[in-house]
């Protein structure tokens, strides 16, 4: 471990709660914060620091929230922590972002004496719990060199996009138009395929050994044949994550048409209801344009 011994987490969903128990697994002492109070309890429960954040005395704060402006009112808001912190503080957002976004909050965290990394990530909740993240870093030197303990810490792979900010969450932004479209896609298979008289499980047995087969397929369709749709990720992320692809792709004059026809699926789901639920939800629309019921009872 490193001299890096204070460590404030902001975001203790799914991917940040991870990050924070692989985080006290290494031996920092790590705060966490979240809007929700019952997810802090929860995580002082399980080893985090409790108390009044010693801002001043933090040599790193990561960030896994859910959207822009959520990242924007943490560190630059009215009680933002960028005037909390000392110098050289380490600002390290694995919210996903534009690549401008990510470029305008390193220019503000420049301005301040602050470190700030782009550090987008993938995984999903499991491989955030086990320290197995995939990272998609870009950022000066001296935040990359002051980040690397912690990655260690929390991940499997770590991919190096250089000192332009922003480059990183331009590759999270491909990987999750891939994602995005996958998900809704093994949603209209899976409900296809039942409409033609085949099983689920059979459906998964098959396609899982088959080349139409796909990382949120194999992931995914489980929760739809088991009729469980508690949020490993939820389907309000993905109008967010796709809507950023394809702002994206409007200012670089770039088609996306598969994208859009993803988010639309998604917005469909958060419209009928389905935001909060796992985001294999998604085919429920499929079932319900059909007339089918996905599992029988």
């Amino acid at each position: 471990m490193s001299d890096i011994n204070n460590i404030l987490v902001i975001g203790l969903g799914s991917m940040g709660y991870g990050i924070a128990q692989s985080l006290l697994r290494t031996g920092y002492k790590v705060y966490g914060r979240d809007k929700n109070p019952n997810q802090q309890h929860t995580f002082i429960q399980d080893g985090g620091f409790e108390g009044q954040v010693p801002y001043d005395q933090l040599e790193a704060v990561i960030i896994v929230v859910l959207n822009e402006k959520q990242t924007r009112e943490i560190i630059f808001g009215d009680q933002g922590i960028s005037d909390k912190l000392k110098n050289n503080t380490l600002i390290m957002v694995c919210t996903t972002v534009s690549p401008n976004f990510a470029r305008e909050m390193d220019n503000k965290c420049c301005k301040k004496g602050l470190l700030y990394l782009d550090a987008p990530i993938s995984g999903g909740s499991k491989k955030s719990l086990e320290g197995k993240l995939s990272y998609m870093i870009s950022g000066s030197p001296q935040a990359q060199q002051k980040a690397k303990p912690l990655l260690n810490a929390t991940s499997e792979k770590v991919f190096e996009f250089g000192e332009s900010v922003g480059a990183g969450s331009a590759m999270k932004a491909v990987n999750q138009m891939l994602a995005g479209i996958h998900i809704s896609a093994m949603a209209e298979a899976i409900t296809f395929a039942i409409t033609q008289g085949i099983d689920p499980k059979k459906f998964l047995e098959v396609i899982s050994e088959c080349a139409g087969t796909s990382w949120m397929l194999e992931n995914r369709a489980p929760h739809i044949i088991d009729d469980d749709y508690s949020p490993k990720s939820s389907i309000n992320i993905w109008p967010k994550d796709l809507g950023i692809v394809l702002d994206i792709a409007k200012k670089s004059n770039f088609s996306a048409p598969l994208t859009a026809t993803a988010m639309q699926q998604f917005v469909a789901a958060a419209g009928s209801g389905l935001g909060q639920e796992d985001d294999a939800a998604v085919a429920k629309i499929y079932a319900r344009n059909a007339g089918i019921e996905l599992t029988k009872s």
